[in-house]
């Protein structure tokens, strides 16, 4: 007889892609070592004061630094890259 499994996920609370990372991961590093504050304030003037909110202006940096990184030249290569890799996810925060 053929067994069948099925697919059942249980929901960890426990779990934290903080805690999925490797501390020695090279984005953790990054993520140290940096202070991506300074973004913001490159492109403040950019930005309206009233409309609708736009995406955070440091995680489209560290997007286009995942990019530079990986030899990525596609955005939708890089948005499926960031998908599929959990460092990738849990460094745009």
């Amino acid at each position: 007889m053929m067994g069948y499994m099925i697919k059942h996920f249980q929901v960890h609370r426990e779990l934290s892609l903080d805690n999925l990372i490797p501390a020695d991961n090279f984005y953790r590093q990054v993520e140290e070592d940096v202070d991506f504050s300074f973004v913001r304030d490159l492109v403040q003037h950019l930005y309206s004061d009233f409309g609708r909110p736009s995406i955070d202006p440091v995680v489209f940096f560290k997007l286009q630094l995942i990019a530079f990184f990986e030899g990525i030249r596609s955005e939708r290569q890089l948005m499926e890259l960031v998908h599929l890799n959990i460092a990738h996810r849990w460094f745009i925060g």
